[in-house]
């Protein structure tokens, strides 16, 4: 499936009239992560309303120690300082890199943004050496704009 083709299942989610935003955000986790191969790791960190640190929210892949992430730390962390994507064809080049399976080559981390304020991002896990392109970062800005809509 491509990522086009992804776009209405995700709105259908999102618009949902009943259910949670971390329950919505849960199901966009899965249907990204099991429809797009080099997707092997997805989820959603979100900004704590008072200390510098991202939460891990949800996500769909293999489960994670790193559920709190201090902002400027790892490709996340970094990513909650500049509100800039950030992407990684090749983690191992990254010093600031925190390694959350020896399986993952390359990530892609897009800040999500509600009323112009950083509050979260979605991170995205590759096992392929340079993973994502531009295309990646456009869909992930996408979803992004989807899921604001019902923070």
């Amino acid at each position: 499936m491509t990522k086009e083709e992804l776009k209405p299942q995700i709105s259908t989610i999102i618009q949902q009239p009943t259910g949670k935003p971390v329950e919505k955000m849960q199901a966009v986790c899965d249907l990204i992560q099991a429809n797009l191969p080099t997707y092997n790791w997805v989820g959603f960190y979100m900004a704590h309303e008072s200390e510098p640190t991202l939460h891990l929210w949800c996500q769909a892949g293999e489960p994670t120690d790193h559920t709190v992430i201090p902002f400027g730390k790892g490709i996340c962390g970094q990513v909650a300082v500049s509100n800039k994507n950030f992407v990684v064809d090749d983690v191992k080049a990254q010093d600031n890199y925190i390694a959350c399976s020896i399986h993952v080559k390359s990530e892609v981390v897009v800040p999500l943004f509600k009323d112009g304020k950083n509050i979260g991002q979605i991170d995205i896990d590759s096992n392929t050496i340079a993973a994502f392109d531009a295309t990646d970062e456009r869909f992930l800005e996408w979803v992004n704009e989807q899921v604001a809509a019902i923070l």
